[in-house]
């Protein structure tokens, strides 16, 4: 099993996406929307209820509610490193 570094922060950007900073000091950009043809995540296109995200205790994962959450792991393995991005609107 492999130690994916826990999750310090997650700040919801525009488009669908997350910028998450792990306590190791990466921070990468996970892109949701494709999760959004999923019935299990479709509730995100509301855009009140993606702008909630909170890290879980223990920085383990980040969720919306109790239906609606994502994994350190999924966010380590499928972000893309923030220093490879172009610049990324931030919202207001």
């Amino acid at each position: 099993m492999h130690n994916y570094p826990k999750i310090k922060t997650a700040i919801p950007l525009d488009d669908y996406r997350l910028q998450v900073t792990f306590v190791n000091g990466v921070c990468k950009v996970y892109d949701c929307k494709p999760l959004l043809q999923n019935s299990a995540f479709g509730s995100l296109t509301w855009g009140w209820l993606f702008r909630s995200v909170q890290v879980d205790a223990g920085g383990y994962g980040v969720s919306w509610n109790d239906e609606i959450d994502l994994s350190e792991s999924e966010l380590w393995e499928h972000g893309t490193r923030w220093e490879s991005l172009p610049a990324i609107a931030t919202p207001a």
